[in-house]
């Protein structure tokens, strides 16, 4: 408790690391008041009363991640996810289209800014038809209130849903700009944490007055959670060692400066190094059917079987389809943060070489290799990973808590966790304070040169 306590003062005591913390929870602070903002002509409590059925529909899953913004009407209803599903089109634009593989491949810095322009661009557009399918959600609940003049109300709050997305795109990029950690997977893990407590409190009501086990089948749930927890974290820490060896380097500074040949280091490449993005895109994708049926069939009240099947994360269709698109994800965004030839001229220049392995297109080819290897169980843990609320909800866990017994909530909550403690990490070790931990591995402290780090 002392190492803690000291850890806590050490943090404190970096003026840099204090005013990014202070700035990061401010602009947290700031969203999760928006999310309580209700957007004008809703009324509220019809529509949480009709909507908060608990069920365990993919709009549960939309309204955990928007923190609960989505059933009460909030200006940050659609949260931050349609800048995701059109960083999703981009990206895949990529692979098809000869323009955006020169913006992402040859044009450097401008052809970045070109990019993030026309995800922006693009955010707005999709922004516009998710924002006209949840008013006909809202809609079908009779939750507007009939005072309302209909054109106004649908104008208003297209621009207003339109605004509050943009405004959580921007205020996740001024987090990563000046404050600590991924602003976007933030924005998106506050929202989860934010239904923690009540899932918790539903949990144990569950089990100490549902007659479903009681306290030895509480704790036997929560100690299930835990060692998912501990298996996920290990996964994403994991990587394969690739070993290297320098010709000569030199060891020691001015006069003593001294060359050592021979010396022998390694390559970490991950096994998870897409990290949580690929669940976030998949993600993405799966809120597409919920949100554009309404806009086809204008009421939901018979909806389609396939419309049912992939609204609710219990059934067969969704968790099977789910599963391929994270690992069809993990594959895709590993390949685009992964670039074996820039890690194999890198090692050139540094003098080094792998062992048995020719420099040049050699090395590279080999880095390809290992890193498609080690891919593969990545992202079939991943996928497993992702379909595991199925499963606690089949074994009787509450369908709320359920969400967080793995699946897209623990990853994104473990992966973005990580990644800040690593930045933070990096900071005490500037400034020769002791790290987060002495024992156990957070990346931030490991040497040399990673491949495939996490965003």
């Amino acid at each position: 408790m002392k190492k803690f306590f000291t850890t806590l003062k050490n943090i404190w005591s970096i003026e840099e690391l204090r005013n990014r913390i202070i700035f990061t929870l401010s602009i947290l602070m700031l969203f999760r008041f928006g999310c309580y903002v209700v957007l004008p002509g809703v009324m509220p409590a019809v529509l949480e009363a009709n909507s908060s059925s608990g069920g365990g529909g993919i709009l549960d899953l939309l309204n955990a991640f928007t923190g609960g913004a989505f059933n009460r009407a909030g200006v940050f209803a659609l949260g931050i996810m349609p800048y995701i599903s059109a960083s999703i089109i981009v990206q895949l634009l990529g692979f098809a289209v000869p323009y955006f593989q020169k913006l992402q491949k040859t044009e450097g810095e401008s052809g970045r800014k070109k990019l993030t322009q026309i995800t922006r661009w693009l955010t707005v557009a999709i922004t516009l038809v998710q924002a006209a399918g949840y008013l006909t959600y809202i809609n079908s609940f009779g939750a507007i209130d009939p005072s309302v003049d209909p054109f106004v109300f649908w104008v208003c709050n297209i621009i207003i849903l339109t605004a509050g997305v943009i405004l959580a795109m921007w205020l996740g990029e001024r987090i990563t700009d000046r404050g600590i950690g991924n602003g976007i997977s933030l924005l998106i893990m506050i929202g989860i944490i934010a239904i923690l407590p009540m899932s918790f409190a539903a949990e144990i009501d569950l089990r100490l007055s549902g007659g479903t086990g009681g306290l030895v089948a509480f704790v036997l749930v929560l100690a299930a959670l835990v060692a998912v927890t501990l298996v996920t974290i290990m996964i994403i820490q994991a990587v394969r060692r690739i070993p290297l060896q320098y010709a000569k380097r030199m060891v020691g500074r001015g006069q003593s400066a001294a060359p050592v040949v021979g010396v022998r280091d390694y390559l970490p490449v991950k096994v998870n190094a897409a990290g949580v993005m690929p669940i976030i895109f998949a993600q993405a994708l799966m809120f597409l059917p919920a949100t554009i049926a309404p806009l086809f069939s204008g009421t939901s009240d018979n909806p389609s079987w396939w419309t049912t099947a992939l609204s609710d994360f219990t059934s067969g269709p969704y968790n099977v389809i789910y599963f391929f698109l994270v690992v069809l994800f993990t594959y895709i965004y590993t390949a685009l943060i992964v670039n074996p030839q820039q890690h194999s001229e890198y090692l050139k220049r540094q003098n080094a070489f792998i062992p048995g392995v020719k420099p040049g297109k050699s090395t590279a080819d080999f880095i390809d290799t290992v890193t498609t290897r080690v891919t593969l169980p990545g992202s079939i843990f991943l996928g497993l990973i992702s379909i595991m609320p199925a499963f606690a909800a089949a074994f009787g866990v509450n369908t709320g808590f359920a969400m967080f017994f793995g699946g897209t909530s623990l990853l994104i909550m473990v992966g973005v966790v990580l990644d800040t403690l690593q930045q933070i990490e990096s900071h005490l070790l500037m400034r020769r304070y002791d790290g987060l931990v002495k024992t156990g591995r957070v990346k931030g402290r490991k040497s040399g040169m990673t491949v495939g780090a996490p965003m």
